[in-house]
């Protein structure tokens, strides 16, 4: 999320540059749905800026923004981790797995029996999606994420993992006060420690 549609756009279209050079950087097939997040966190704020446009509402913009956040980014992040992860790690990378599993399922079912509202609030965009047992889910969703980073076996995603989960929690804050939206500063920091990441990594090995 960020101030406005503009901040939105601009920071939405650099994520997705970082995310193409990502890609094109990736020498490992297992590397490639890590390295391909920022793409999704610049298409994120790319969509939200067209609730910006719209006023907020409950229309497809909104639908789609919820989709990514939620249940996408709670099972494509523990995935991704894994599938990048050093041997050694895989074991213990199936908790948050299994975590991002069951929070997917239980927000996917939220969207598909609930209606999505955003709601502009000055410099904030609020959505409302009225969740039984929302802080199970937010633990669930941060084990899932951040969790999977700081187990993930390799410096530079722990790295990763310590600046989200700080980030998030800086921004909740923030959005909390209706003071003003930060997440996409956090995840064009974040795009940045994917591209650092996907840069240092080894080869194919034969």
């Amino acid at each position: 999320m960020c101030w406005s549609a503009t901040a939105d756009l601009v920071a939405g279209t650099g994520i997705v540059c970082i995310g193409t050079a990502c890609v094109a950087r990736v020498r490992r097939a297992g590397d490639l749905p890590l390295a391909a997040l920022p793409l999704l966190l610049g298409a994120h704020q790319l969509i939200e800026a067209r609730v910006w446009q719209l006023g907020g509402g409950t229309g497809p913009a909104t639908l789609a923004w919820a989709v990514i956040a939620l249940p996408l980014l709670a099972l494509w992040v523990p995935v991704a981790v894994l599938c990048a992860a050093p041997r050694r790690a895989r074991a213990r990378l199936t908790i948050p797995l299994a975590a991002g599993v069951a929070t997917a399922a239980a927000l996917s079912y939220a969207l598909a029996t609930r209606t999505v509202r955003a709601e502009i609030r000055g410099h904030t965009v609020g959505y409302a999606l009225g969740l039984t047992h929302g802080q199970l889910l937010v633990a669930g969703y941060l084990l899932a994420t951040v969790g999977a980073l700081l187990l993930s076996g390799d410096r530079r995603l722990c790295v990763f993992g310590v600046l989200a989960g700080v980030g998030a929690l800086v921004c909740f804050v923030l959005w909390r006060t209706e003071f003003v939206s930060t997440w996409c500063a956090v995840a064009a920091v974040c795009s940045v420690t994917v591209l650092g990441w996907v840069w240092r990594r080894p080869g194919w090995s034969h």
